[in-house]
């Protein structure tokens, strides 16, 4: 095969592009990656991985404030909020050279520029400089993620009014800052300023924070965020974001009255939207949905050997769906027939305090489909090992069909909950049923103690409460 010529080309090296790269080359298969900025993508750069350095920063000081419960004291204590950001960046430098290692591992071509496609076997790389080349490939995977979605009329500046990126680039904590959108991102943000000191305020055009989650995990949260002091205005639309002295105003509507509210920062985090802009999709009849791409169970699009995944198709923006659509886009491509992704199968994590954790359908919504539904809950307060840690809200919740015994979805707040679903996603996707998860047993005193105990309340059989 000439040098230039690929069974496939990948455009982005983010979780989806990178590990569709090593599945093909682990089936033999000769890839070349593009990637115009970094590799790991948004995810390990700017997202997932910085994030979660910094909440484990604020663990840490949520434990140190409580030195009189646990039974110490620290006179002249500080928190250096620029040197949490400085170990979040080179944690997360240390993960993308560990992706250029893996790259080497399985020597995998990694081309720098801003790919296009020319052609449908064609794609078209333009450096920094201005050089052009062409890559030959029988298949072309679009892995170009997406970006920070805005309000319009607002202008995100980077300075005062920020996005997620502008948020983690930040190296001064803000005196006060609010935040539109009350999905992981923004919670996750307003739990790690608010730890650190910050006065934050929380806006919502929804019902609810969380609005996407279980009804009652969302009121979970809620408390706790009024536990501390955090000021939360649900059912509220953001009407005008405009500077003022040295920080913004956000001027806000209920519907019934206004209100102007002032803080250093504002970060707007109410979604993403797709790159698909100047990649020559629509010239090669690549099919659009609003800018997303549309594809198939197995990630294929319109046109023949054009592959998508990640969060340019717009089913989940999520690092882990990506990957497993970019493992299923390459079978494909080797003639493997993957199995399609259950949709319903897929965890979604927040990582703020307490930590919310989920699948599938929320109970309102198996309601509305028309299941006879059962549920089981079971609190972390009657669980010794989260009374141990000092950290007790929250509860687990199954949702159950009563005739069929599926698992409809599972709703987790509360300590570490984002590592209790690994065992519930099995369950789902071997059919298993809350009697098979109250049946297995579960260490003591552990944390998963909840789910068995919540499985046993679907038959309302808990032993613990």
């Amino acid at each position: 095969m000439p040098e230039n010529q690929y069974d496939i080309a990948i455009i982005g090296a983010g979780p989806g592009g990178y590990v569709a790269a090593i599945r093909a080359a682990q089936l033999g298969l000769k890839v070349a990656l593009v990637e115009r900025e970094h590799l790991g993508g948004v995810c390990l750069n700017w997202g997932c991985i910085p994030t979660k350095t910094l909440l484990r920063n604020a663990e840490v000081i949520s434990l140190l404030k409580r030195g009189k419960e646990f039974g110490f004291s620290l006179e002249g204590f500080q928190a250096d909020y620029g040197s949490a950001v400085e170990r979040s960046r080179k944690v997360a430098g240390r993960l993308v050279k560990g992706v250029g290692a893996l790259m080497r591992k399985h020597e995998i071509p990694v081309i720098e520029g801003t790919a296009r496609l020319s052609a449908p076997k064609q794609v078209q790389i333009t450096t920094d400089d201005g050089e052009t080349s062409t890559l030959e490939a029988d298949n072309v995977i679009v892995a170009s993620g997406a970006r920070a979605r805005t309000i319009p009329g607002v202008e995100i500046d980077g300075e005062r009014v920020l996005n997620a990126r502008h948020a983690l680039e930040m190296r001064d904590l803000p005196a006060s800052a609010i935040v539109v959108g009350a999905g992981p991102i923004g919670m996750e943000f307003v739990h790690i300023w608010q730890t650190y000191g910050a006065q934050v305020t929380i806006v919502e055009m929804l019902p609810h924070l969380l609005p996407l989650e279980d009804e009652e995990i969302s009121t979970e949260m809620e408390r706790a965020f009024k536990r501390r002091k955090i000021r939360q205005l649900t059912s509220t639309r953001v009407e005008e974001v405009s500077p003022s002295g040295n920080g913004v105003q956000v001027r806000v509507s209920t519907g019934k009255e206004e209100q102007i509210l002032e803080a250093e920062k504002a970060l707007i985090a109410i979604g993403v939207r797709p790159n698909t802009e100047n990649l020559g999709l629509e010239e090669v009849g690549v099919g659009l949905d609003r800018g997303w791409i549309v594809v198939d169970e197995r990630m294929r699009t319109s046109v023949p050997g054009i592959y998508a995944i990640g969060d340019v198709t717009g089913r989940l923006p999520l690092a882990h769906v990506a990957s497993a659509q970019g493992i299923i886009a390459v079978e494909d491509i080797a003639g493997a027939e993957p199995e399609p992704l259950d949709y319903d199968a897929i965890p979604r994590c927040t990582y703020c305090h307490p930590q919310v954790a989920s699948f599938g359908l929320t109970e309102s919504q198996a309601r509305e489909q028309g299941h006879d539904v059962q549920t089981g809950q079971f609190p972390f307060l009657a669980n010794g090992k989260a009374l141990a840690l000092g950290d007790y809200a929250g509860f687990a919740k199954l949702v159950a069909d009563k005739d069929t015994g599926q698992l409809l979805g599972c709703h987790l707040v509360g300590p570490e909950v984002t590592e209790l679903l690994p065992e519930l996603v099995l369950a789902r996707t071997k059919a298993l049923s809350p009697e098979a998860i109250a049946k297995a047993i579960h260490a003591h005193p552990t944390l998963n103690e909840v789910i068995a105990e919540a499985a046993d309340a679907v038959f309302g059989e808990a032993i613990h409460i």
